[in-house]
Formats: structure tokens, sequence, C-alpha cells
């Protein structure tokens, strides 16, 4: 069993190849990460924190992010769900606790739907079942700009990035607003090398109709301050699947796994203790 350290390379039935590790041992916790990060964001808080609570948690690296396979040409949600599913496959990790968040919990929620047979129960952060006008819009100007091929200097990115995706909270915080500046502006972090992954998204689908027929455990965790999926949109998926219950975490935004990671660590672990039996 390939455990933490140099990321494992593993070939899918489709021809891809995803990077993932394995951290500690007993019942698989699957973390799925959304867009243009590496899944080694979740080491940072999360895996230790399962990992101590008696989890085996697995971590990779979906298309287009370095070292797994970065395929030309635009990704599509179906493309990345069956890449996550195959790595459920593959691993035998079969039925699986899920974490995913953004993408990644969109990803869930297309294997909630396609194959529930391989997920045990799932914990869905900043999450949406559809795009409303605003998001719809933003989405649209992130695709526009991967399409002209304009290459952003690091500094307006990174600026940008920060006040998208943190809480008033944080940005009031001088200090910690200077250490996000750098992280954004570090060669990885803009996700341009998985600009495929761009188009990966629910592509005007309202997925509320098919989340009604879910009958997997879940819980919605939505972050009070998020901008991107705002708590409204989560609560809607919450409401769609039947059993789901609903945690909105406040003074934190779209990256609140890593502004608040002690209250969402809390209620992943309560949540997956709670589905052990």
């Amino acid at each position: 069993m390939a455990l933490s350290g140099e990321p494992v390379r593993r070939l899918l039935p489709h021809g891809i190849r995803l990077a993932y590790e394995r951290h500690g041992s007993g019942e698989p916790v699957l973390f799925v990460m959304g867009t243009g990060a590496a899944g080694r964001v979740w080491t940072v808080h999360q895996t230790p924190a399962v990992v101590s609570a008696g989890y085996q948690a697995i971590t990779f690296d979906n298309r287009g992010i370095p070292p797994s396979d970065r395929p030309p040409g635009r990704y599509s949600l179906a493309d990345m769900v069956r890449d996550t599913r195959g790595l459920i496959e593959g691993l035998a990790l079969a039925p699986c606790r899920v974490v995913g968040v953004s993408l990644g919990a969109l990803i869930a929620q297309e294997l909630l739907i396609q194959a529930p047979h391989l997920v045990r129960c799932a914990v869905l952060m900043s999450t949406k079942a559809r795009s409303d006008a605003a998001r719809s819009a933003h989405e649209a100007a992130h695709r526009a700009l991967a399409e002209s091929g304009v290459q952003l200097p690091p500094e307006y990115a990174a600026a940008m990035s920060v006040f998208q995706m943190l809480s008033p909270a944080t940005l009031d915080d001088e200090n910690a607003v200077s250490l996000w500046l750098d992280v954004f502006q570090l060669p990885d972090s803009s996700g341009g090398v998985a600009s495929g992954q761009t188009w990966a998204g629910l592509a005007g689908a309202d997925r509320r109709p098919a989340l009604r027929n879910v009958t997997v455990p879940c819980r919605v965790i939505a972050f009070s301050d998020d901008l991107v999926t705002p708590p409204l949109l989560g609560a809607e998926v919450a409401e769609a699947i039947p059993d789901c219950d609903f945690v909105e975490i406040a003074s934190c935004g779209h990256l609140g796994y890593l502004e608040r990671p002690e209250e969402v660590n809390a209620a992943i672990i309560e949540f997956l203790h709670k589905n052990d039996d």
C-alpha cells in the first residue's frame, strides 16, 4: 500500500494518470480538490485531523495539475467525474467517504447521482446545484479570460484572488493578508497550469431534481462570506438531498477550510463518525 511521501501515479482505464497519496490507516476518506489547486492543499489542515481521528486519507491531483496528466483542451465535469470514479475503483476504496470542495464537491455530487455504490457518505463544501445570474457571469468571465490567452501579472491575479476567495475578517487582518498575497503569487497557485479545468462546471444545468434521488448520507458545509458559492446555493443542495444536513461556518470565504480549519475539521469528523455504523 502506498503511503504518504512521493506521489504515486496511477493509470486509469481511460488512459489518464492521476497522482495520489495515502495518509494514515483505517477506513478510507477520499478528498477531492477544487479548480486549479493541488491535492496537497488538503494536507495543511484536513488530512492530519482526519488521520488523527482514525481514518485513512487519500488525496490526489485532478487532471491538469502536475504530476497528474495534463491533456490538452477543455475538461468537462464528466471528465473529472470519470477520473475520480476510476481512482476509487482502481484503488478498491468503495464504498468510501468522500470530502469535496467547490469543483470537488460538484464531482462528489455527480458520483452520488451516477454511482452511489461507490460512496458511503459525503461532505460537500462550497457547493451548489445550479449557478445563479451572478455566479454564471463570474464563470463566463473566467472562461473568456482563458480563451483570450491573456496572462495576468501575478501581483494582479494574487490581489483579485484574495478579494474573491477570503472573508472580510481575513482582509481586515493585515498580517494574514500579507501571507495570503504571498501564497497566491506562488508559481503553482494561480491555476494557469490547469486552464482546462475552467470549463468543468454545471454548464447551465440545475442538478436539484437529480439530487432528490440521492440515497447516500451527506453534509453540506457552507462559508458565510463565500462569494463564489454562497450559503444560499449550498442550502439548495442540502434541501434537495433527502438525507443531508447543513452547516454554515462564520467569518470565512470560499477558502473557509483554510481560513477556519478547526471549525471545518470538527464538522467533517463529527459527520464521518456519525456515519461509521
